[in-house]
């Protein structure tokens, strides 16, 4: 499975983005996840393929929402209410086999395809 992430950009405090991953194949879950300079990857939001289910960092929860499409293999992040602390390279990452437990979905050690990162900078 090879993923193509697309989206990223600079914006000021405040703005939206949207980020896309497009996959290849057939995976379970897609999630996203996140490194600032000088700081570990970090889980973003993740979704479910199989009813859409649904988890997210609590550091963006109620102003990221993860949504799917299914006709097109993709998954989409919208981003509003962007602060300068979500500047960072994003990842998106799947995962294949058996549809995964919600509680697993945080994990990047869970997702086994990763794509390859795209750059949001949020200006102060």
């Amino acid at each position: 499975v090879q993923l193509q992430a697309s989206g990223g950009g600079l914006v000021q405090t405040g703005g939206s983005l949207k980020l896309s991953c497009a996959a290849s194949g057939r995976t379970t879950a897609v999630g996203w996840f996140r490194q600032a300079p000088g700081k570990e990857r970090e889980f973003v939001a993740a979704v479910r393929w199989s009813g859409g289910s649904t988890v997210y960092a609590d550091s963006v929860k109620g102003r990221f929402t993860i949504s799917k499409d299914n006709s097109k293999n993709t998954v989409h992040l919208h981003m509003n209410t962007l602060k300068p602390e979500d500047t960072a390279v994003y990842f998106c990452a799947a995962r294949g086999g058996h549809s995964p437990i919600i509680s697993t979905m945080r994990n990047q050690y869970e997702y086994a395809y990763w794509g390859q990162g795209t750059q949001v900078t949020v200006s102060s």
